[in-house]
């Protein structure tokens, strides 16, 4: 089975937010989909149990804040579940997932797996695969899973706050470059190869100057700039626009409750507001020709026994 044209290959600018990355050239097939949906509501079901044993808040982001609010939990169309957590909350979840939960999911990031060029999180289900076209080449055990986002403290003083989110974005973009060397490109011909050429020699310079272990914590530094400040002002740096994904403590909190599905779960107190300055009219539903998903390259349930491409 078919899911992706082999032919597309990701942006890399488009790399860090999912909801972005793909725009399908054709859907899943319904049990397909309902399937990859009621696995990865299962994950979140776990997920917010662990949650709620240890103390650990988080908040839905982007399109699973469209589901909730639009559809009373997935957009239809959509295979992801997006989640964020401040960062001292997002250390903590991964330590419990590592030391607690190790033998049902895995953590994927760039601290455990040197092959993953994100600064986000994958909470994997053991036993099943789930890997994007531009990751079928990467040592990881991609398997379906709940995408996991870290929020740092950024300074109030705007010029600070900027120059701290443009060197960790740029940094970001580094690490993805330096993992995927030939990135999608908006025209074809002699011009694309020319532009593979040069991001295929800029991928060798990185690697040149900078093993992952090196280029991640150049980039964590950067993050952890201002941590050990109660500054009331987060953002994950790594969007696909800077400056997407900035939140105040009062977006944040209190946190509330939106039914998702079968379930509770939390979003951000101001959650209309974020969507809309992201996305504007959130609530109408956009044509199929603008509907978004990720189609992987290879998927597998936990029951099967050969992979899905």
């Amino acid at each position: 089975m078919r899911f992706i044209d082999k032919n597309r290959i990701i942006s890399y600018n488009n790399i860090y937010y999912y909801v972005e990355m793909i725009i399908l050239s054709k859907p899943y097939e319904p049990e397909v989909l309902k399937r990859l949906q009621q696995c990865e509501l299962e994950i979140l079901t776990d997920f917010i149990k662990i949650c709620k044993e240890n103390n650990i808040t988080y908040f839905g982001l982007a399109g699973t804040g469209i589901g909730a609010l639009r559809h009373g939990g997935f957009i239809p169309w959509d295979d992801d579940i997006d989640i964020g957590l401040l960062y001292d909350d997002y250390i903590k979840l991964l330590d419990v997932y590592k030391k607690e939960h190790s033998d049902k999911y895995t953590v994927i990031n760039a601290v455990e797996f040197s092959d993953y060029p994100l600064m986000t999180t994958q909470i994997a289900l053991k036993g099943t695969k789930f890997v994007f076209e531009p990751f079928k080449n990467l040592d990881c055990p991609f398997g379906i899973f709940l995408d996991i986002f870290p929020f740092y403290n950024v300074p109030q003083d705007a010029k600070l706050h900027k120059k701290q989110a443009k060197k960790a974005w740029f940094l970001g973009k580094l690490l993805v470059l330096k993992h995927l060397p030939f990135p999608y490109v908006p025209f074809k011909g002699l011009k694309a190869k020319l532009a593979h050429c040069a991001t295929a020699v800029c991928s060798t310079i990185i690697n040149i100057l900078f093993t992952h272990k090196s280029l991640y914590n150049k980039i964590l530094k950067e993050c952890l700039k201002y941590q050990n400040t109660d500054t009331g002002k987060y953002e994950f740096f790594f969007d696909t626009i800077n400056g997407k994904s900035v939140y105040t403590k009062e977006d944040i909190f209190p946190i509330r409750e939106i039914p998702f599905e079968n379930i509770k779960l939390d979003f951000p107190n101001k959650l209309e507001d974020k969507l809309n300055t992201l996305y504007g009219d959130f609530m109408k539903i956009p044509p199929p020709e603008k509907r978004k998903s990720h189609h992987p390259y290879a998927l597998e349930f936990l029951e099967d026994t050969t992979t899905h491409k």
